[in-house]
């Protein structure tokens, strides 16, 4: 029959040269299923790295380890991590049981990686603790145990998958003596259950308890009793197991990122508070610059997407509205007779101090046409606009906007009828236009007064040029055949381009291009901040891989594969990001609502919110992965001895 374990001339070399230690020096030895065998040796003898050996902890330099017929040096890291998962349950000498999980949870460890669904699971390790005397132990963390208790719960956790090899360290080194007796009792109580136990230690006294004793010193065996009959042809524990499912794995790995953060609470908050102040900034910054945006936006689509505007001076000059003498009322006149225009309104504008009785008022002055409500499509709250008639006629009337309405009328009489001196002339009050409020760069488009564009040349402005004229087209698909139309008429009568012609959509187009660059400018000092919260959460995860060195170890030990560790430490730094990231975008939304509150333009979106949150998961996995990376790559035996 092929033996259960079976080492041909094994070796295990450290370092090289001068320097190189021979742990294991050419070992050869088979145990078969259901023995139970004491390897003794000395401190350095090497019995603890045929230990690793046997329990696929470690791979030897040379010679074959063969484990039922199958050579483990053909197996890659997850199959060995399945071997032993299915096979092998260790009992160590300083228990390494997780500190930050109850009895129960350490009992489970091995049968979260053979895939054992959760109530099962609990039920089982309940049971083991119960038979074990730790019944009423179950919620109690390993700090709460006696160490006779703690090895208990490591017994217990050794056969949570039934395994069929149990090894056990020096697992009485660090008990008393009366522990120890109960511990061996134990182990004899699983070989005569008909499992092989195989127990290392370096005193003769217990190794006398086990059936078969071996000695090893300096690397070789020096002397072993042989099989005792008894043992031969027992029938062992058999556990198939197999890998957990994926939701299994996430949703472990989840439960165990939270009891791993909830263990470090401090650096975990101040971790998160570098994801939320990053994400908090992405969400208030973006809504700060979608609402200026929109509100830009507003103001120009106020004016209406159907209109052209003419300026003075010659392209690339900066506008300074009346300083320029080039457009006049004539060339508005000529225009008005192009093809698909509903108004042309020439504006000459300037300031001047309106009186009513003692008060007195400085605003903004425009001279327009009659069309001017038709081109700005502005309706009028009280009385009527002037006419085309009141425009021939030179007729001083005026039409007030509802800021300067109010302050020439504080008291909220109709100002309709009453007389306004402007310019020490008095004009008749024809109406007051409905309010429209400030722009989106704070001009209040109410405070101004209208008067006839003639009246105001004749009697206000002194001079008979045009601050700008403004075209309202029917047809807004005809918008730049208009436009064309309006150049090549200009350039006709001027006989050079001496005007700046734009329409609402190139204007608008300007205005978003320059909001994108600004929103752009807010996302990346938001961006800047979200990096510096991944630079914490890659910081709290390989702080967390350094201080959990030896838990990486257990659980390589007790079945864990790469991916597990991977996925485990990668769930973390996942949970910090979206933590954080939930945090965040309430906290943004929060100051962005308060912003708002003040007056300030604010535009709620949820895309900002989901990039946010989005970009705050991708830095967890994005810095989460090299510290995964790091704890999948240990190798257990160098974990399992670290302090």
């Amino acid at each position: 029959m092929t033996a259960l374990l079976d080492l041909y001339d094994v070796r295990r070399f450290y370092g090289a040269g001068d320097t190189e230690v021979r742990a294991l020096d050419g070992v050869s030895l088979s145990i078969e299923a259901g023995e139970f065998v004491a390897i003794v040796g000395q401190s350095g003898s090497g019995k603890s790295t045929l230990m690793n050996i046997l329990g696929c902890l470690d791979r030897p330099t040379g010679g074959a380890y063969k484990v039922r017929g199958v050579n483990v040096a053909g197996l890659d890291a997850d199959a060995l991590a399945a071997l032993r998962r299915d096979t092998f349950g260790f009992v160590f000498q300083r228990y390494n049981l997780l500190a930050t999980a109850t009895a129960l949870e350490n009992v489970e460890i091995p049968a979260i990686y053979a895939g054992l669904p959760l109530e099962a699971r609990a039920a089982r390790a309940g049971e083991l603790l119960a038979k074990l005397g730790l019944g009423d132990r179950t919620s109690h963390r390993p700090g709460e145990l006696s160490g006779g208790q703690q090895q208990r719960v490591s017994i217990a956790r050794a056969l949570m998958n039934d395994a069929e090899v149990i090894l056990a360290d020096e697992p009485t080194g660090a008990l008393d003596s009366g522990s120890s007796a109960e511990l061996l009792t134990l182990l004899e109580e699983m070989h005569a259950g008909g499992r092989t136990i195989i127990l290392i230690t370096h005193d003769h006294d217990v190794a006398a308890r086990a059936h078969r004793t071996i000695e090893i010193k300096d690397g070789r065996i020096v002397s072993d009793s042989g099989v005792r009959k008894a043992d031969i042809g027992r029938e062992p524990y058999k556990h198939h197991g197999h890998a957990p499912t994926a939701l299994t794995q996430v949703s472990e790995s989840v439960k165990m990122a939270l009891r791993s953060l909830r263990a470090n609470l401090f650096r975990t908050a101040l971790t998160l508070l570098g994801v939320i102040i990053g994400v908090a900034a992405v969400v208030a910054m973006l809504a700060i610059g979608e609402g200026s945006s929109k509100q830009v936006v507003a103001s120009i689509e106020t004016m209406g997407s159907n209109l052209l505007f003419v300026r003075p001076g010659a392209p690339g000059t900066r506008m300074r509205g009346s300083a320029i003498a080039t457009l006049t009322i004539e060339d508005a006149n000529a225009i008005a007779e192009l093809d698909n225009i509903i108004a042309t309104v020439p504006e000459r504008e300037g300031r001047e101090t309106l009186r009513v009785g003692s008060l007195d008022y400085s605003t903004r002055v425009s001279g327009v046409s009659a069309d001017w409500p038709k081109a700005q499509k502005w309706e009028m709250g009280k009385g009527a606009f002037f006419s085309a008639d009141d425009q021939r006629r030179y007729a001083t009337t005026v039409v007030l906007g509802e800021t300067v309405a109010s302050n020439l009328f504080p008291n909220g009489e109709n100002p309709v009828g009453d007389y306004v001196f402007i310019g020490g002339a008095p004009f008749e009050v024809a109406g007051v236009l409905s309010a429209r409020g400030a722009t989106a760069w704070g001009q209040d488009m109410d405070d101004v007064a209208l008067v006839p564009i003639t009246t105001g040349m004749m009697r206000l402005f002194g001079q008979q040029y045009l601050s700008s004229i403004t075209i309202a087209v029917e047809d807004t698909r005809r918008i730049n055949e208009t436009e064309e139309e309006a150049r090549e008429l200009l350039l006709a009568r001027h006989g050079t381009e001496d005007f700046q012609l734009r329409n609402t959509a190139s204007l608008l187009e300007s205005v978003q291009e320059t909001q994108k660059a600004f929103s752009l400018l807010l996302g990346s000092v938001a961006a800047i901040s979200l990096l510096v919260g991944g630079i914490g959460v890659m910081n709290i995860m390989l702080g967390s891989g350094t201080e959990r060195t030896r838990e990486i170890g257990v659980r390589m030990a007790t079945g864990a594969r790469r991916s597990d560790i991977m996925v485990q430490f990668n769930t973390e730094a996942l949970v910090v990001g979206g933590l954080g990231g939930v945090l965040g975008v309430l906290i943004g939304l929060g100051v962005s609502l308060g912003l708002g509150g003040t007056g300030m333009s604010i535009a709620i979106t949820p895309e900002p919110a989901i990039l946010a949150f989005s970009c705050a998961l991708a830095t967890g996995l994005v810095f989460g992965y090299l510290p995964a990376r790091k704890a999948a790559r240990m190798d257990p035996v160098a974990a399992l001895a670290s302090e």
